[in-house]
């Protein structure tokens, strides 16, 4: 009688699971930027908008102090996230960080406590610089899909939600199965996809995810999500002590960028593939690769970097040959790119030192179908990088962190004066049948800004604050105005370092360079 039961809850079990609409998830944030795009946008969220983070519900929801020493500004990397694990653990919702002293530590964003956590290397014992800090230096990755994430139509998953249950009359079915069908005629329709949006997400048993690390030693880990262990042996990925960002694992191969020389690894894009384990490299003849969030891949596998020395590249997926650039003359670039699909086509927006921001056909880099505004954004401040967003009447947005001098550009919109920083704010409109970039808004003022994210139309942005001087503090901004709706207050206690923020379902994640990671959110009841 145990054995049958068993046979049946578990059959049950997996047909519930199964039985989820295609459309009704949303991708996890896998990577540097969320996305292949490097994009640093969920397209929708169940509770999170411009409404709900104006209720007092959104708050500090817990914090962790993880055992990680700081080298030089970099301490924790933006989490990576999983929303839904069956393993011998039961159902589990994790965030993957990185450490600069080479460890992984894995939470339980739902319970907000440790699941596991591994030093993976010995490290560079050194003490560094700021420019070659050692340790690691790039964020953990899973494997991301190149095609564009859907725009909408998610549902919730994991334990977001309370468990409903009944019993309906006889013949009628189940009490929750006719409340389902009553509501299905105003449940939104799913979108059309495009063929240069990923297939559709379905729901599956996910226990044999992976989380990639790439150490101090230069070796690429293949770590099981559920408990840290190995895959495989270690890969060696590239050279010791390597400035590497931005690692990403897309279709069977994974891609790095390196920067300021550090170990006397070449600045450039490297790429190793899975399989053959055969790594493959392209230097940059003009300078470190520009920014923190690495190469960024269009949805037909094109892939791209910028170059402080003033180049943007087209290279070709795991060969890395160059394709197409983009030089002109007189610049050197500070973020990485990021790819914008306009009318489904691939348009680059990169940041340069003087403060403009450039608008680049993706299809004919070395071709004239550029736009650059005048210099809108002008300061000493390096922005990482940069995220773009579409907002409900179809208009595409970029934002990026700036300096001092944003106050003074001609943006219709302003919240306040900017004496150190700000969040800075583009429409793309259409000018002459090209794509031109037009102010928007300029956030209030921040110090020492971080790259922002945007969930839902809401815009986060972040001070970095300063060692000694003053704390890091979160924002949820209006996407359209830039109009503060919610801050953190008091809620962190230092600064925070360079690499950003990150966000899941119903929460955004914040790390300090204490090695406390922070998470925002709304409560839920356990």
């Amino acid at each position: 009688m145990n054995r049958s039961f068993t046979a049946v809850a578990v059959c049950c079990g997996c047909s519930l699971l199964f039985a989820a609409p295609a459309w009704s998830q949303a991708p996890d944030w896998t990577t540097t930027g969320n996305d292949a795009q490097r994009s640093s946008w969920i397209r929708a969220d169940l509770k999170i908008s411009t409404e709900s983070v104006s209720d007092p519900g959104f708050k500090l929801m817990w914090k962790i102090e993880l055992d990680n020493q700081a080298r030089h500004g970099n301490a924790l990397t933006p989490p990576v996230l999983l929303d839904f694990l069956i393993s011998h653990r039961g159902f589990r919702s994790l965030a993957f960080v990185g450490g600069s002293s080479d460890r992984v530590f894995v939470m339980d964003t739902d319970l907000a406590r440790m699941e596991w956590e591994r030093r993976l290397s010995a490290g560079d014992s050194s003490n560094g610089t700021p420019d070659c800090p050692g340790g690691m230096t790039t964020g953990l990755t899973r494997l991301t899909n190149l095609g564009l994430p859907p725009l909408g139509g998610i549902v919730a998953r994991g334990r977001r939600t309370p468990a409903e249950s009944g019993v309906g009359q006889p013949n009628e079915g189940a009490v929750t199965l006719a409340a389902a069908a009553s509501r299905s005629p105003s449940r939104p329709a799913a979108p059309p996809v495009s063929s240069r949006e990923r297939p559709p997400a379905r729901r599956v048993l996910r226990g044999l995810n992976f989380v990639y690390a790439l150490t101090s030693d230069g070796m690429l880990r293949t770590l099981y999500v559920s408990n840290g262990i190995d895959r495989e042996p270690p890969i060696q990925f590239l050279p010791p002590n390597a400035n590497a960002h931005g690692l990403i694992v897309v279709d069977g191969s994974a891609y790095v960028a390196t920067k300021n020389g550090c170990g006397g690894v070449n600045d450039g894009v490297w790429a190793l593939d899975l399989e053959s384990k055969e790594v493959v490299s392209w230097k940059s003849p003009t300078g470190g690769i520009a920014g923190l969030a690495g190469p960024a891949f269009s949805p037909d596998g094109n892939l791209y970097a910028a170059t402080s020395g003033g180049s943007v590249v087209a290279l070709k997926a795991k060969t890395l040959e160059l394709s197409d650039s983009y030089a002109p003359p007189g610049q050197g670039f500070t973020s990485s790119p990021v790819v914008i699909d306009y009318d489904e086509k691939d348009y680059l927006a990169v940041a340069a030192k003087d403060g403009s921001i450039h608008l680049l056909d993706g299809s004919s880099l070395s071709g004239s179908g550029h736009h650059t505004p005048p210099n809108a954004a002008a300061s000493n401040f390096t922005p990482g990088a940069l995220a773009t967003w579409q907002d409900e009447s179809g208009v595409d947005w970029v934002l990026a962190p700036s300096g001092p001098q944003a106050s003074g550009a001609s943006f219709p919109i302003t919240n306040g004066a900017v004496t150190n920083g700000a969040v800075v704010a583009w429409k793309i409109v259409e000018t002459g049948g090209s794509p031109a970039l037009e102010p928007g808004w300029v956030s209030r003022n921040l110090i020492s800004p971080l790259p922002p994210i945007v969930i839902n139309g809401v815009v986060f942005a972040a001070s970095a604050g300063a060692e000694g001087s003053s704390s890091a503090a979160l924002y949820a901004l209006d996407g359209a105005t830039g109009k503060v709706l919610w801050e953190s207050g008091d809620a962190i206690q230092t600064y925070a370092p360079r690499n950003g923020l990150s966000a899941g379902p119903g929460a955004v994640y914040m790390s300090t360079i204490d090695g406390t990671l922070h998470a925002f959110g709304f409560a839920i009841e356990h």
